[in-house]
């Protein structure tokens, strides 16, 4: 009699899978927009001006009331004095950035791409740096005199230094490995620099655009103080002959917004050269 063993079951032959579910939430996070929790900031400043003002504590010989500097705004802006004085000033701005863009990438990427460039440079750049730039208004008022030129040339030197080192600190920061297998694919020098030293560069380029536009407002501030007839500075200086806290004021608000768009125009302006470069943006 022939007996026949029972066949193993095939599912012993594979392994076991096993689903392990993680645990659900049932209740939701309240989460709060990034651009309501970025405005909270400064409407909460201006809220306590308000309220200070009006309660009295912050009398209007100190500082005026928003509300003031607001009827102050529609008032200048009605009769044309704020408008010209904003064009005027944007002139300034725009003219003594561009050419300290100019001078600091010519210079960044002579000292950062040459030996030579950066023995003959880059110590010269370190040692004006030291030298504080707003003291050397006296000096160009001799070498310039009062008018356009020293205001742009101020703006010029304090636009070239944050753009100068965050560039030629980008072009040296390049990582040797990329630059070797680089040339390991028979990349020359100027596809070297184009496609390899460039981009890894662009970062710290888009920072001290960033520190630069920043400087050239601030510079602003100071070059107008020197004899001007026109802009933002020359508002603010006659305001400053009638203690006109109101104008005043006004006039530091609209430097700070047009510093505030500038940093606007960078951000986005990084997010569209840098796609290819992942960021850590924090927590939530």
């Amino acid at each position: 009699m022939t007996t026949h063993s029972p066949a193993l079951p095939t599912t012993l032959d594979k392994p076991a899978r096993i689903t392990i579910r993680g645990t659900t939430k049932t209740g939701r996070r309240l989460t709060i927009p990034r651009s309501v929790r970025r405005a909270a900031g400064p409407l909460g400043l201006v809220l306590l001006w308000f309220l200070t003002s009006a309660t009295g504590v912050l009398p209007e010989t100190v500082l005026a009331s928003p509300v003031d500097v607001l009827k102050q705004a529609v008032e200048l802006t009605r009769n044309g004095e704020l408008p010209s004085a904003i064009a005027a000033s944007g002139r300034r701005a725009a003219t003594g950035f561009l050419i300290g863009a100019a001078i600091a990438l010519s210079l960044s990427l002579l000292a950062g791409l040459f030996r030579l460039g950066e023995d003959v440079i880059d110590s010269s750049m370190g040692m004006f740096r030291a030298i504080p730039w707003v003291g050397l208004i006296p000096l160009f008022i001799v070498w310039f005199g009062i008018e356009e030129t020293p205001k742009i040339a101020l703006v010029a030197l304090g636009v070239t230094y944050p753009l100068y080192f965050n560039i030629y600190g980008g072009i040296r920061s390049t990582d040797s490995q990329l630059v070797e297998a680089a040339r390991m694919m028979g990349l020359g020098r100027l596809g070297l620099i184009r496609y390899v030293i460039l981009p890894s560069a662009l970062p710290g380029a888009l920072v001290g655009l960033w520190y630069a536009l920043s400087t050239a407002w601030l510079a602003l501030v100071f070059a107008e103080q020197i004899n001007a007839d026109a802009g933002l500075g020359y508002l603010m200086s006659n305001a400053q002959q009638y203690f006109r806290t109101d104008v005043i004021v006004l006039c530091l608000v609209v430097y700070a917004l047009l510093g505030l768009a500038c940093d606007f125009a960078v951000r986005i302006l990084s997010r569209r050269l840098l796609t290819w470069r992942a960021n850590f943006e924090g927590g939530a």
